[in-house]
């Protein structure tokens, strides 16, 4: 009976609903907290509200692969990466890109 009570009681727990949040929460409270905003659209990125931040942009594997300085408020660049997955950071704003 005590066996049959546990097997009961573990399946309701699972069974339980769980709250989960998206990471575009998050980053739209990133964004609004530092100022700093990044645009992507295919190899060119816009930077706002990063004026003297430097860009760093790492492979998946955690490897940095460039470091950009930003010299103004506006600023738009063309990456020049081989095709894959990189992570782009400015200040305390991350973004996952795809260059295709």
């Amino acid at each position: 009976m005590k066996k049959l009570f546990l097997i009961a009681f573990a399946l309701t727990w699972l069974a339980a609903p769980v709250s989960t949040y998206a990471q575009a929460e998050s980053d739209a409270v990133e964004n609004s907290l530092s100022g700093i905003t990044l645009t992507v659209n295919g190899t060119k990125v816009h930077v706002t509200g990063a004026n003297g931040e430097n860009m760093e942009i790492f492979n998946l594997t955690g490897v940095k692969v460039s470091s950009i300085s930003i010299d103004s408020a506006d600023k738009s660049l063309t990456l020049t990466l081989p095709k894959g997955c990189y992570i782009l950071k400015v200040g305390k704003v991350v973004r996952k890109i795809s260059i295709r």
